[in-house]
């Protein structure tokens, strides 16, 4: 029976460990075009598996920003993990013991958590265990062979390479805002703000990590505020 679970998290898991191989690519390609080696960026995606927070923090790396700045920034962006995590525990009963939950909150991706709570059996340990194993590979595997062919391509093709991360994003956010209004807002708000910290001179000293922060919660604020959410029972 263990087996049997483990191998059907596995099969589960295979699409998206394939799908995280190809993005994490662009991932250790921009890593190195921006001065990490390939085991550095590879450690990153090992200890981390979030995109938008390692593309983040790697801006924040890269300006040298200070380490609070990178923390805040972390827990800004990372923030919804912990509301996924809560909702996956509470599909996971109470055979799974705290360090097995602490293991599966480590691989818990917005891909993974998806795939968890879509699935009708009973959550069991080897099973997510088995759904977690090959998007780790292919995220941490990915970014170690993207961060090895960045190290020897010529610079005109790790350029091209590190586009690959902002396609991703741009592939991520567009088919969303272009159904839903609050979305679009979100993306249409956040742009213009990171804007004016990239041009205006008053701006511009503003260090990186605390613009990512500023952008993020500000645009998050006003669409909150903007389209609120209706509780489950106002729908009713």
């Amino acid at each position: 029976m263990t087996g049997r679970e483990y191998r059907s998290g596995v099969s589960r898991g295979l699409p998206v460990g394939m799908g995280y191989f190809s993005v994490s690519f662009g991932f250790g390609a921009m890593a190195v075009s921006q001065g990490l080696n390939a085991l550095d960026a590879a450690l990153i995606s090992l200890t981390n598996m979030t995109s938008a927070g390692q593309f983040a923090g790697l801006t924040v790396i890269v300006a040298a920003a200070s380490l609070w700045e990178m923390v805040l920034t972390q827990l800004i962006i990372n923030s919804r993990y912990a509301l996924m995590s809560l909702a996956l525990s509470q599909r996971m009963g109470q055979r799974i013991g705290i360090l097995p939950r602490l293991l599966i909150a480590f691989f818990n991706t917005d891909e993974i958590f998806a795939l968890a709570m879509s699935r009708r059996e009973p959550l069991t340990l080897p099973y997510m265990l088995g759904l977690g194993t090959l998007p780790i590979l292919g995220w941490t595997g990915g970014t170690l062979c993207g961060g090895l062919a960045g190290s020897v391509l010529p610079v005109s093709i790790r350029s091209a390479l590190g586009v690959m991360l902002y396609g991703m994003f741009i592939a991520i956010v567009v088919p969303p805002a272009r159904q839903e209004r609050p979305v679009l807002a979100a993306v249409v708000l956040a742009l213009v703000l990171s804007s004016l910290f990239a041009w205006v001179p008053a701006l511009k000293t503003v260090s990186a990590g605390i613009a990512i922060v500023i952008c993020t919660v500000a645009a998050a604020a006003v669409c909150a505020a903007l389209f609120p959410v209706a509780d489950e029972e106002d729908g009713i």
